[in-house]
């Protein structure tokens, strides 16, 4: 991305997490380390982005990306889950946002934020005004 600074790598904790996993005596336990969200996995299921990436605990399966995306600019869109094209669509649109990149694991529910970053072009916007949702109407 053309915008991308503030970059953190979380590889070390993620890295640290993994050994703590395989050390005999575990420090820690599967199901502490594979303690994904049924809600982080459903968004991973419809939303995620599939890498080439086998899983580092249970290697069934490829994981799975999601990039959320936060910032005041974003007004009520912060917190969203968004696909690559679109952040790259966004870094113009909006003067600064943090994306947050958390890996998944459908099979065994595996899952660690690996990168986080900021995008944007600089420019200091207003938040877009607040638009209805079906919960202001029903809510």
């Amino acid at each position: 991305m053309w915008s991308q600074r503030e970059v953190i790598d979380y590889a070390l904790q993620r890295r640290s997490t993994l050994e703590a996993l395989r050390r005999p005596g575990r420090q820690l336990a599967r199901m502490e380390a594979c303690d994904a969200d049924p809600m982080l996995v459903r968004a991973a299921k419809h939303h995620g982005e599939q890498t080439k990436i086998k899983c580092p605990v249970c290697a069934k399966t490829d994981l799975v990306n999601l990039h959320y995306v936060f910032g005041e600019q974003l007004g009520q869109y912060s917190g969203r889950i968004k696909q690559t094209p679109e952040l790259d669509k966004m870094a113009h649109e909006f003067g600064e946002f943090k994306v947050v990149v958390v890996e998944v694991c459908l099979e065994c529910h595996w899952n660690h934020m690996i990168l986080s970053y900021l995008l944007g072009d600089g420019v200091k916007r207003k938040p877009p005004r607040r638009q209805q949702t079906v919960e202001d109407i029903y809510g």
